[in-house]
C-alpha cells in the first residue's frame, strides 16, 4: 500500500470541492430551466445553505494547505455568476407579483 503524496491530496481535495460545486450548479440549473417558483423561500434557503457549506469546505481546504485560496475563490466566483444569472431571470418575473 502506498501513501498518497501531497500533490495527490491536493488534487483530490480540489476534485471533491468541484464535485460539490457542481451539485450546487445543478440546483441552479434546475431552477433556471423551470422558473416555476421564482421566489421560493425554501429553494433559496437550500441554496444559501449549500453555498455556505461549500465556502466552509473551501476555507478548511485552504487552511489545511490542500488548495490555493485563489482556486477556492474561483469555485465560489463561478457559482456566484450562475446565481446572478438566475436572479436576473427571476427578479423581472417577481416584480409583477
Amino acid at each position: 500500500m502506498t501513501t498518497p503524496t501531497k500533490a495527490d491530496l491536493n488534487l483530490k481535495a480540489l476534485q471533491l470541492l468541484q464535485e460539490d460545486a457542481e451539485k450546487i450548479a445543478q440546483l441552479i440549473a434546475v431552477q433556471l430551466d423551470n422558473l416555476t417558483l421564482p421566489k421560493c423561500p425554501l429553494y433559496e434557503e437550500v441554496l444559501d445553505t449549500q453555498m455556505f457549506g461549500l465556502s466552509r469546505e473551501i476555507d478548511f481546504a485552504v487552511r489545511a494547505g490542500l488548495i490555493q485560496r485563489e482556486q477556492g475563490q474561483q469555485i465560489i466566483h463561478d457559482l456566484e455568476r450562475k446565481l446572478a444569472d438566475l436572479y436576473t431571470k427571476i427578479l423581472p418575473a417577481s416584480v409583477g407579483e
